[in-house]
């Protein structure tokens, strides 16, 4: 969510509604799962979910800057094209199955401070997460720094409208399903990628369009789910009926 919901700020401070969130990062989902399982290497998948979800930015950018087409339909067509491409294309690659194969535990995002502190304490259900979330965290600080401490974030706070700015938004959108795909869930399957893309367009706004507000507002999201489940899980005997 934090990862997306950076994108967004960038293209929301440009002047570029884009709702095309979701869309980014199902294929970056998809790209990432795919590109992780084939070469073993989580950091490049990562990488190619990035250039995934930046081309279709570029798609999204061309249709709104270059040709003046309407923000929000566009975002809808990325939303709609982007979930298509991706099935189509784990359909070909992987012998007509709608999911990746499941990514090797070895070959998964890793957990930087695994093993640092007393398995099952509070310090190691906190701390011992996905270096993902970490990159996505220290992020919020770089964003925050480029946008309001440099001429270019002048510039794209200034100009309006900034293509630049759009291809930003696809990077970080198509990092934040991989980071669903390459750490979380091991695979990529069509239901992956179910409403985050608007939760992260919705924590941009919660945020009032400032990096920290919004990677805060993710947080508050994550936390919710994640009480959800915790407090879901029966082998925690706090079900609730």
């Amino acid at each position: 969510l934090i990862f997306t919901s950076l994108g967004g700020f960038f293209s929301e401070n440009s002047g570029i509604v884009n709702i095309g969130l979701e869309g980014m990062m199902t294929i970056g989902a998809f790209v990432g799962a795919t590109a992780g399982y084939l070469t073993g290497n989580p950091w490049l998948g990562l990488l190619c979910a990035g250039i995934a979800g930046g081309i279709f930015a570029l798609i999204h950018g061309i249709a709104t800057i270059s040709f003046n087409a309407d923000h929000t339909i566009s975002g809808v067509a990325i939303n709609l094209l982007a979930p298509g491409v991706a099935l189509f294309a784990c359909k070909i690659l992987f012998n007509g199955s709608v999911t990746t194969p499941t990514i090797a535990m070895e070959n998964k995002i890793p957990r930087p401070l695994n093993g640092v502190f007393e398995s099952g304490s509070i310090l190691d259900t906190i701390f011992n997460t996905y270096a993902t979330t970490y990159i996505a965290l220290a992020l919020i600080v770089v964003v925050w720094f480029v946008l309001y401490k440099t001429k270019f974030g002048l510039r794209v706070r200034a100009v309006g409208e900034h293509p630049g700015a759009a291809d930003t938004l696809g990077i970080l959108a198509g990092i934040g399903g991989a980071s669903m795909s390459l750490a979380i869930v091991s695979t990529f399957r069509p239901a992956l990628i179910s409403g985050q893309g608007y939760i992260a367009l919705a924590a941009v706004i919660f945020g009032k369009w400032r990096p920290q507000w919004a990677g805060a507002a993710c947080l508050l999201f994550g936390f919710s789910t994640g009480l959800t489940v915790y407090l879901g899980n029966p082998s925690l005997g706090m079900t609730i009926n």
